[in-house]
């Protein structure tokens, strides 16, 4: 029986310039278990064949006509995701969100629309650390359903490391909303992948993981050239068809 917990992190230029690649995604009895868009809107070329995960990413999806869609259901969703690296947000300190997340991720959305709290997810590193555990630390007993989790690197046992790490200190199962290897070469990018992918779909603690990331041009100078999972013309790379596919991965 396939293990479902991959979630397709499904870039906003693709609903804008190939919608139709969506379409390779194996549906029917494939690894992919959501879809997310770091958006609070719904790609449409999705049809409802997978759950979306939509995402409040910064302060300006809690107010105007995206809050609007989120707290009126205009697209069928039932977990979404709280700030994207707050940490690296101006003005986004762990109070302020917190005062979001009592006022209107809990509030309204857990409270009044039944939607399950994916926690903020922050960067792997000590500043995103620290801003979470003063997050944690301040809302009390409306923890998140799930906490939110990014990791990237090219040492696959730091990885493992790091997500048992998190686990473990905040006692929630994990969402690691953003993962991928850096390194540059691309054998050690599909090996690093395969064994953390494997690794992923084994550990209890671990509701999804979403590699980084279907687009078809590099986010930036950070992450590998090596790890993208589509070309430029919006075909999925090799990377991705193994995702889409193998489970286990090979």
């Amino acid at each position: 029986m396939t293990i479902r917990k991959r979630l397709l992190l499904w870039d906003y230029t693709n609903t804008r310039d190939c919608p139709g690649a969506i379409d390779a995604i194996n549906f029917n009895n494939g690894p992919f278990s959501a879809v997310s868009n770091w958006n609070a809107w719904y790609p449409q070329e999705l049809k409802n064949r997978l759950p979306f995960r939509p995402m409040v990413r910064t302060p300006a999806q809690l107010s105007g006509d995206e809050w609007s869609w989120l707290a009126n259901n205009a697209f069928p969703y039932d977990t979404i995701h709280f700030f994207n690296e707050p940490e690296r947000q101006a003005g986004v300190s762990p109070q302020m969100a917190a005062d979001k997340w009592h006022s209107q991720m809990v509030g309204v959305l857990r409270k009044q629309k039944g939607k399950k709290l994916v926690g903020p997810s922050v960067a792997s590193d000590e500043q995103g650390r620290k801003w979470l555990r003063e997050f944690m630390g301040k809302i009390g007993g409306d923890r998140p359903d799930y906490l939110g989790v990014h990791y990237y690197g090219t040492d696959v046992g730091a990885a493992k490391k790091y997500l048992a790490d998190m686990h473990s200190e905040f006692k929630l199962p994990i969402i690691v909303s953003e993962i991928a290897c850096i390194d540059r070469d691309a054998g050690k990018v599909q090996r690093w992948t395969v064994e953390m992918a494997n690794w992923l779909d084994q550990q209890d603690f671990v509701k999804e993981y979403g590699v980084f990331g279907c687009m078809r041009q590099v986010a930036d100078g950070f992450v590998s050239p090596a790890a993208q999972l589509m070309d430029g013309k919006g075909k999925f790379t090799g990377l991705m068809n193994k995702l889409n596919t193998e489970q286990p991965m090979k």
